[in-house]
């Protein structure tokens, strides 16, 4: 069975979004080993300096790197990603274990995206990072479903 690991930074705090991620791992359960890992998104100041912004990605970044389970592919969220069909995610997602990244509400650090083999663009607008979370895991399950051939992706 595969393995997906989803490392996200800050914790979901509307129920709506807890509700919504958690239906969709219970969805994912017979089709791969899902892990979500929530880390802590470094406090800052209400109007923090980009030094502050990139001291706190920096230090994001070496909590994330603690928890990549080794021999995963990673593949970071963000803007300079590239957009993909639900039938392109699909065929990655059900190939080889995986291990998502998705930043705080800053992002990701750049020297994470530099080393995710793959980059993933959700879409060129821009959406908060726990709405990211949920769409992630339904495109997911999207595509294990469209690799079924079942009637979920029409």
């Amino acid at each position: 069975m595969l393995s997906i690991h989803i490392l996200c930074v800050g914790k979901l705090k509307e129920r709506f979004y807890i509700d919504a991620a958690q239906e969709y791992q219970k969805r994912l359960s017979p089709y791969c080993k899902l892990t979500l890992t929530e880390l802590p998104e470094e406090k800052l100041p209400k109007n923090p300096s980009p030094a502050q912004i990139q001291a706190a990605l920096s230090r994001e970044a070496q909590a994330i790197r603690a928890k990549i389970p080794p021999r995963f592919k990673r593949v970071a969220l963000c803007v300079e990603g590239r957009e993909r069909s639900s039938e392109e995610l699909s065929r990655l997602v059900t190939a080889e274990n995986l291990c998502f990244l998705i930043g705080g509400s800053y992002g990701l650090d750049d020297s994470l995206k530099a080393e995710a083999a793959d980059r993933l663009s959700m879409s060129p607008m821009t959406f908060p990072h726990h709405l990211a979370r949920v769409m992630l895991l339904e495109q997911i399950y999207r595509g294990f479903k469209i690799q079924e051939g079942s009637s979920y992706h029409k």
